[in-house]
This record gives structure tokens, C-alpha cells and sequence, in this order.
């Protein structure tokens, strides 16, 4: 029988990105623990693509959803008393890897666009969170907490050649691919604090990009490359609450230390 989902609790879940305990993530200072809305990355599509995202599906369980840009076309594609979160789209829009603590800890799976073929891509006794593939579609990074604290690890698309990219005693959250594939960038309290870092593929080449330390209780996290790869936005509570820095930012002198960053992050690339 097709679970009826409720739209205004799905919906709701979109917009605000609730955190569900249940799911048992290890904490960290993400405003969404299950991840956010993503339109497709098929070439064209723009926003007449798809949108993927996690949400309530009536019952308390976060499970995995599209639906068109204009909200049509809502469809649960994940049924399971466990929960799912942070979908994200393969770069050819076939497929979706995600997150799932069915298997009792955070395992990454990838189905297809429709919900079928599913395939259970790590089988370990630890948490493995925030799958996210590279632009070429032949690996996924992901950050898992196997060594006792959160790391980033890559593997191919069907989840052989796993490799550890840090090694520290702090936590490393959410990576996310350069637009050209040359650059992983993600969070870390290596320092002290939540800050942007960013390295190679290959777990080389570590350099902080945002600098939080000395300053108590402020964050930078969830960064997101532009489109061309020059720039980086990210979220910071460092005004007293989360912003979008490369937003409150747009108007600043080219000469600031924010654009300063950025600017860093387009010459590394380049």
C-alpha cells in the first residue's frame, strides 16, 4: 500500500531543515542534520530540474523525496521505519546517494532516480554520513567516524577503493566537490572552532580558508562552490546568528579579508 505522505510536513521539513534525533548523526554545529534541497546537476535542467531532499514522512521517519521545481510531482522514494538524509544527485541525474541508519549505524546507499536498485555502498560498524560525488560521477567523499572522531574518506561510485583523506583527532564534516573535480572542501575543528578548509583529492594540500580561532563559539560551515569555481559561499554565526558570508559580503570593499578568502580559493583552481 503507498504511504500517503502529509505535504504541509514535508514541505515544512524543506524549508526549515529539521534536525531528527533519531537519526543519530554525531553533533555538529550543521544546521540541518539530514542536509538540504538539491536541485539536480544534469546540464540545462536549471531550475526546471528536479529537487531532492530529505522530510517527515508523517510518522517521524526522515526518508528521501523528489518533486519538481514547482512543487509538483512529490514522490517518496525511500520507505523505512529508519532514517535517511543528505540525498544528492549523481552529476548525470541517473542516480541518488544518501545516507540511511537502517543498517543500525549511518550507511551510504545509491538508488535510482525512481527509488529502485538500491545498493548499500559501505558495511562497517561506524557512522558513514553526507555522500557527495564528484563532478566526473566516479567517486563519492563522504566523512565517517571510524577512527573514533569524524574524518573524510572517498570511494569509487560502487564503494570499493575507500581511502582516509585526514587524519587528526578533530572532526571533519561535509565535503564537497570543486565544480572541476580538483578541489574537496569541508569543515574541521582542527583549530579550535568550525572553520572552511579545503584540500586535493587525494588528501593533500590542506589549507584554512575562513579563520574562527580565538573568537568563542563562532562557526563557519556548509560551503558551497559557485558554479565557475571561483568563489565559495558558506554560513557563519560570527553577527550572532547563521548568515550566508559570501552574500552579506557581496557589497564589501575587493580589498576585505572575506573577499581576500574567496579570491584565494579562485587561485588555487585556476
Amino acid at each position: 500500500m503507498r504511504t500517503r505522505i502529509s505535504i504541509f510536513r514535508l514541505l515544512s521539513t524543506l524549508a526549515v531543515g529539521l534536525f531528527f534525533g533519531a537519526c543519530r548523526e554525531p553533533a555538529a554545529p550543521v544546521r540541518s542534520a539530514v542536509g538540504g534541497p538539491l536541485f539536480s546537476n544534469v546540464p540545462g535542467a536549471g531550475l526546471n530540474g528536479t529537487i531532492t531532499f530529505s522530510g517527515d514522512d508523517g510518522n517521524g521517519n526522515s526518508e528521501i523525496s523528489i518533486m519538481n521545481a514547482d512543487g509538483t510531482g512529490l514522490t517518496q522514494l525511500t520507505h523505512s521505519p529508519f532514517n535517511g538524509g543528505n540525498p544528492n544527485w549523481s552529476p548525470d541525474g541517473q542516480h541518488i546517494a544518501f545516507h540511511s541508519t537502517r543498517d543500525g549505524v549511518g550507511q551510504i546507499f545509491v538508488m535510482n532516480v525512481d527509488g529502485t536498485g538500491l545498493i548499500q555502498l559501505t558495511h562497517n560498524a561506524f557512522n558513514n554520513f553526507a555522500p557527495a560525488w564528484s563532478p566526473n560521477g566516479q567517486q563519492i567523499a563522504f566523512y565517517s567516524d571510524r577512527d573514533g572522531d569524524n574524518e573524510i574518506f572517498t570511494m569509487d561510485a560502487d564503494g570499493t577503493g575507500e581511502t582516509q583523506l585526514t587524519h587528526n583527532t578533530f572532526n571533519d564534516y561535509g565535503p564537497v566537490w570543486s565544480p572541476d573535480g580538483k578541489q574537496i572542501t569541508f569543515n574541521s575543528d582542527r583549530n579550535g572552532s568550525f572553520a572552511i578548509f579545503t584540500m586535493h583529492p587525494d588528501g593533500t594540500g590542506v589549507t584554512q580558508l575562513t579563520n574562527t580561532a580565538g573568537v568563542a563559539n563562532v562557526v563557519d560551515i556548509d560551503p558551497a562552490w559557485s558554479p565557475d569555481g571561483r568563489e565559495l559561499a558558506f554560513s557563519s554565526n560570527r553577527d550572532g546568528d547563521l548568515r550566508h558570508e559570501r552574500e552579506r559580503h557581496r557589497g564589501d570593499r575587493a580589498d576585505s579579508p572575506q573577499r581576500r578568502r574567496l579570491r584565494r580559493v579562485s587561485q588555487m583552481v585556476a
